[in-house]
């Protein structure tokens, strides 16, 4: 090879690598000794699992969207240890506030809310064993982003990587997993209908990490 040509090739090498490493932030939400026992006693009444540790084994990525319109005000939202009055859909069920372990601003930026294998209430049935990726906006006026697109697919290759995961899911489709043995929710009446991240996100995140071969989903 000419000396020219390697030097291109090596910019090439470099402009590749650069191109495909991001920086995670990391910006926790509050995780006192209130929430600690509160995760602890989630997983025990939920799934019936007793632990000295809110600790989780990754085996699925969740994609979600906030529905709101920044990253500040969506973590003001889940910041806070117990449920706020504004979700009286699952208050009843236990006073831990909703949160992820990731959440994706509108340019992409990704930040860590808690450390991966530490439990937080995203999915309904499945939080015992699923890292969330909460994305900012989703709605017709804030549609997801091209850059929040490559945050994720990113993130999921990332998370892939140090992980045994089996799944990748859109919220929307969590309850295809009720007959599953990863399923633990003992209440068969509490769902809550989702439509997050939205099918054309999720199908373009899954088209760009198809090389990973995660296992199809269940069939209901």
């Amino acid at each position: 090879m000419k000396k020219n040509s390697l030097i291109y090739f090596i910019l090439g090498l470099i402009l590749v690598s650069c191109s495909s490493t991001k920086t995670i932030v990391e910006h926790p939400i509050t995780f006192n000794e209130e929430r600690k026992m509160l995760t602890l006693e989630y997983l025990q009444n939920r799934y019936g699992l007793e632990q000295d540790l809110p600790k989780i084994e990754p085996k699925m990525i969740v994609l979600h969207w906030t529905v709101i319109p920044t990253f500040e005000k969506s973590f003001e939202a889940f910041d806070p240890v117990t449920l706020p009055n504004w979700r009286p859909d699952i208050k009843n069920v236990s006073g831990l506030n909703v949160s992820s372990q990731f959440m994706v601003d509108r340019d992409g930026t990704i930040y860590q809310l808690l450390p991966e294998t530490t439990m937080a209430r995203h999915v309904i049935g499945l939080n015992h064993c699923a890292i969330g990726v909460e994305n900012v906006g989703g709605t017709e006026e804030l549609p997801l982003t091209k850059a929040q697109l490559k945050s994720n697919i990113w993130l999921v290759k990332y998370l892939n990587n140090k992980y045994d995961i089996d799944y990748l899911i859109g919220h929307y489709e969590y309850t295809l997993f009720e007959n599953h043995p990863l399923w633990l929710e003992i209440d068969e009446g509490y769902r809550t209908v989702k439509t997050d991240p939205g099918p054309e996100f999720m199908d373009n995140v899954r088209k760009a990490v198809k090389s990973l071969d995660f296992k199809e989903l269940p069939i209901k």
